[in-house]
């Protein structure tokens, strides 16, 4: 292809320019101004309202989990294709939660914290490789690109645990992450963060230049990671701020991901096997899509509150009366059966998008690149 003829095509957007733009691409800049606007209640706060906190948690976070299923068990053809695998990943985190509630409930937590860290950082990952796709660059552009993806996210992560000082804010529960302090190691991931920022803008000038194309699209994904893992975790120090930053930049991109991969798949020929997936990828099936989704958020988080938890009795009177769970032996059943869809979700997330080389490139491919998510 010579650049000419590929500098006439399209932005690489994976729906259109609306729908990635609004779903994918906008969500850190949205939250981020969200947390601009009201810096006395972000900024340090680690108390979060009610209402603000099912939207956040229960309508995004856990709903985005359960989104998994429409890759997976609810789809006859990809479970039969994956079936061992789709059995096994269930067994495999239960058993291993169980262990490690055993040994500590502590230890289950902070596994589970770092499972997820990574799960969320292969998600931009992932995004950034889907961007990428069209792009014809050396191996050398495309080593900056993923140190710049990298470094966005990493670089918090270390500050966050290099700083040594209490946080208003944890990942699932207090001392799931192990805090040090080492000023001289976060002086050099410093330095090492500005050096990526710069190298980074420096290959986009020069790609400019010499190619006249500019990748919209992946360099708004770089450039919205850099600011909600930035602000989220380093400049805010507040429950509120970290979540919103962390939960909507996450949540809503890998629903929107998944609906339009299906939405996508079964407009280009392959026909739902269900009554239930046909009517979920219709054109106006998202409102099927989500709607179930923080179904089954609402029927686990009210598990969570009633047998473990109760903190938000107002918002699950359903489950206000289940017996509060204190025997450790029952504790380590139960919280690892309750967790299981968030561990299924982080390992499985690892294979249901991986495509076959042989595909990638050609229109049967939805995107004709890796996902790569974890």
């Amino acid at each position: 292809m010579s650049t000419q003829q590929y500098n006439n095509q399209e932005q690489p957007w994976i729906k259109s320019r609306l729908v990635d733009g609004i779903f994918i691409l906008s969500p850190p800049f949205i939250a981020l101004l969200i947390v601009a606007l009201f810096p006395a209640q972000f900024k340090n706060s680690g108390l979060m309202p009610v209402q603000y906190w099912v939207v956040l948690i229960v309508m995004i976070d856990v709903a985005h989990v359960y989104s998994t299923l429409y890759r997976t068990y609810f789809n006859p053809v990809s479970f039969k294709q994956q079936r061992h695998l789709l059995l096994a990943i269930p067994l495999f985190c239960y058993i291993g939660g169980v262990m490690l509630y055993v040994g500590g409930g502590i230890y289950f937590w902070r596994v589970l914290a770092y499972l997820a860290v990574f799960h969320f950082i292969r998600q931009q990952y992932g995004f950034m490789r889907i961007y990428s796709r069209q792009e014809k660059q050396g191996w050398v552009c495309r080593y900056i690109d993923n140190a710049a993806i990298y470094i966005a996210t990493i670089y918090p992560l270390l500050y966050w645990h290099f700083t040594g000082y209490k946080k208003n804010f944890n990942w699932f529960v207090d001392g799931d992450f192990v805090p040090f302090h080492f000023d001289g190691i976060l002086m050099f991931c410093k330095a090492i963060y500005l050096l990526t920022i710069l190298l980074y803008f420096v290959k986009e000038i020069w790609v400019f230049i010499t190619t006249k194309q500019f990748n919209i699209a992946k360099n708004v994904l770089v450039f919205g990671t850099f600011l909600s893992w930035y602000f989220g975790i380093i400049y805010y120090n507040g429950d509120m701020a970290f979540t919103t930053l962390n939960v909507v930049s996450h949540g809503i991109p890998y629903m929107a991901l998944v609906w339009i991969y299906e939405q996508k798949k079964f407009t280009g020929g392959a026909k739902p096997k269900t009554t239930f997936l046909k009517i979920t990828f219709s054109r106006y099936g998202v409102l099927s899509f989500v709607g179930l989704l923080i179904l089954f958020a609402y029927f686990e988080e009210g598990l969570w509150d009633g047998l473990v938890w109760k903190e938000h009795a107002s918002v699950f009177k359903p489950f206000a009366t289940l017996p509060t769970i204190n025997s450790d032996m029952l504790l380590a059943l139960i919280v690892p059966l309750l967790a299981l869809p968030q561990s299924t979700h982080y390992v499985l997330d690892g294979f249901i998008w991986k495509m076959k080389k042989q595909h990638q490139g050609s229109k049967s491919a939805p995107y004709g690149e890796d996902y790569s998510g974890t």
